[in-house]
């Protein structure tokens, strides 16, 4: 054989194998990864006598985020996340999902945000405000990991119109029981439409809504709802502002940390959070100013009430939305009557994102 006919054989056999190659890679499905990060620095004084005040650096969470498709209705979604409270690194998300009728109609299964409040289907992570799940109101549905549980839903997208329902365990609650968690959720958007089942706590200016959802859970220990609020609009001057509140009632069911040490019979409360984000740029991002006052009253039968009242006010600076933004903030906790869990909080946290 020639030295051309050995040339013209090779480099023949070389795109044969290019384009079987190329082909393999065509034919694996797309994979999408990520990660995020949110870490402070805080000081905390405490309301007690001969208390000193904490300082500390933190990392608060950091997160990896994979999703991709097996077919073109075949999905899944695996996150997890790290948490600095118990310095672990577990599941959060862990979903295969089917979607029906161009994602009208879809059923997700594994665990992940059942049907609760907006705050929870939001998370950390694209809230308005730094110190989120701080005021014994917002997110306070019984959970697996991070606002997280596992079952199965059905969610549907019908226009402006969003419903959910589902069954779940929880640990501690229904698993290794007969019972089992029902999750039902409702929303309904009057100006944009929010697409997905997951939320945001604001767009940035990017959508202009008007939104109330009601929300609802049960078993046999008991039942929670929640109506929640959010009203986002763009200014003529490219401003931007945003009104989130919420009413919620745990009966039963749920809620935050007794701050009395004992069981409680309900708790019921509300907040209301405000925020402006200036139109003007200064260097690569935007300041945003916000406001958040949550009262919640824990019910202890004969034993009497106490109410905790939180207060939060936030400079933000947003350089990419979620993806790269800086907060300061204040965080103010009181209880009546005192109990000894009064305290105020300043720091500085930063959450960045891919």
């Amino acid at each position: 054989m020639s030295l051309k006919s050995q040339l013209v054989r090779t480099g023949v056999c070389l795109a044969l194998a290019a384009t079987a190659s190329t082909q393999a890679m065509a034919d694996l499905p797309e994979v999408s990864v990520g990660g995020g990060l949110r870490t402070s620095f805080s000081s905390t004084d405490y309301d007690v006598e001969g208390a000193d005040s904490v300082s500390d650096f933190a990392v608060n969470s950091a997160r990896l985020y994979f999703s991709g498709k097996a077919t073109e209705n075949i999905g899944f979604m695996f996150n997890t996340e790290y948490n600095s409270n118990d310095e672990e690194i577990r599941i959060i998300d862990a979903v295969a999902q089917f979607a029906f009728d161009g994602g009208k109609h879809n059923i997700w299964v594994g665990r992940f945000l059942p049907p609760s409040d907006r705050a929870n289907l939001y998370g950390p992570y694209y809230a308005s405000n730094w110190a989120v799940y701080q005021d014994g109101v917002q997110d306070g549905y019984p959970f697996e990991t991070e606002g997280r549980d596992d079952g199965v839903a059905y969610w549907g997208q019908f226009g402006k119109v969003k419903a959910s329902f589902g069954l779940f365990d929880v640990t501690g609650l229904t698993t290794n029981d007969n019972d089992v968690l029902a999750a039902g959720r409702v929303q309904v958007d009057f100006w944009d439409a929010e697409d997905g089942y997951y939320l945001n706590g604001t767009y940035y200016g990017e959508k202009d809504l008007l939104a109330i959802g009601v929300a609802a859970q049960t078993a046999d220990a008991g039942e929670a709802y929640s109506v929640d609020f959010l009203l986002e609009k763009k200014l003529g001057n490219s401003g931007v502002i945003t009104v989130e509140s919420e009413y919620a009632v745990y009966d039963g069911l749920g809620g935050y940390p007794s701050p009395a040490g004992l069981p409680y019979e309900k708790t019921d409360g509300f907040y209301v959070l405000g925020a402006y984000l200036f139109p003007g740029e200064a260097g690569p991002g935007k300041f945003q100013v916000l406001g958040k006052f949550g009262t919640a009253n824990y019910d202890y039968g004969g034993l009497g009430d106490i109410d905790q009242d939180t207060l939060e006010f936030d400079l933000n600076y947003i350089i990419k939305s979620f993806n790269a933004r800086i907060s300061l903030y204040y965080l103010d906790k009181s209880f009546d009557p005192d109990v000894g869990g009064d305290s105020s909080t300043i720091g500085l946290g930063l959450q960045i994102q891919m």
